[in-house]
């Protein structure tokens, strides 16, 4: 990850489109886009609509599967992706797919040929499009063709465990979020990467990453999303 002498874009008035804003990490994401107010506009798509009002906020209530590669909401300079699924949640791998392969992708050409430069997009710790696990594999395959598309500026995010309050609790996850952060002490260099961390931090991350003056793609893994004072941080209320 970059270091603190990393310098941030020009000031200047932006527009965002953020999706999965009604996520774990989407909605701390949404939180701190309303309060950068760097941003004149802040676009979501979303299936449903969203209690949070603001002046320079514009919820749109879609349909992924038939969404319009022309939509106004494309018409951004930043996209914030926290789009994504479990196999067990969408009830089929073709369904997983759909959501966190098939719709990125749809979305980011769309954003791409409207004239958005910056892609911010959480993938997962492992990701490879040779893994033998479907989940890894579809990550990485959409790591590998998001690259594809050139952004001006992609940041992938791949983060250990996320913890969290959730609206749908997760049973596995929802164990590893009791036992991960008590086994922080103990994961220490090559495990480092594989601590559980907070949600919050990631979007706050994300957030951070999105405004440096880099261009190319920046892969960051789970431990390298943390500012110091992140690590072993409690989580909050989405």
């Amino acid at each position: 990850m970059p270091n603190a002498l990393t310098h941030e874009r020009p000031m200047r008035s932006r527009r965002a489109l953020l999706l999965g804003a009604t996520g774990l990490t989407g909605s701390h994401l949404l939180s701190r886009l309303i309060a950068d107010h760097r941003y004149r506009r802040i676009h979501v798509l979303s299936r449903r609509s969203l209690p949070m009002r603001d002046d320079r906020l514009y919820t749109h209530v879609v349909d992924f599967d038939h969404i319009a590669p022309q939509h106004e909401a494309f018409r951004v300079d930043d996209v914030y992706c926290c789009l994504g699924t479990t196999i067990r949640q969408a009830g089929s791998r073709e369904r997983f797919q759909q959501v966190d392969y098939r719709y990125v992708m749809r979305i980011a050409r769309a954003a791409q040929a409207a004239g958005a430069e910056t892609f911010v997009v959480i993938s997962a710790l492992g990701a490879d499009s040779r893994s033998s696990s479907f989940y890894l594999r579809t990550k990485g395959e959409l790591e590998r063709d998001l690259e594809g598309l050139s952004f001006r500026h992609l940041v992938i995010v791949r983060p250990s465990l996320l913890v969290g309050r959730r609206d749908t609790r997760r049973l596995l996850e929802g164990v590893g979020m009791w036992i991960l952060p008590k086994l922080t002490w103990l994961m220490q260099g090559p495990l480092k990467p594989y601590r559980a961390i907070a949600a919050d931090v990631v979007a706050g991350a994300m957030h951070r990453l999105a405004w440096q003056d880099e261009t190319g793609t920046q892969v960051v893994i789970s431990d390298e999303l943390q500012m110091p004072g992140d690590a072993g941080r409690e989580p909050t209320d989405d």
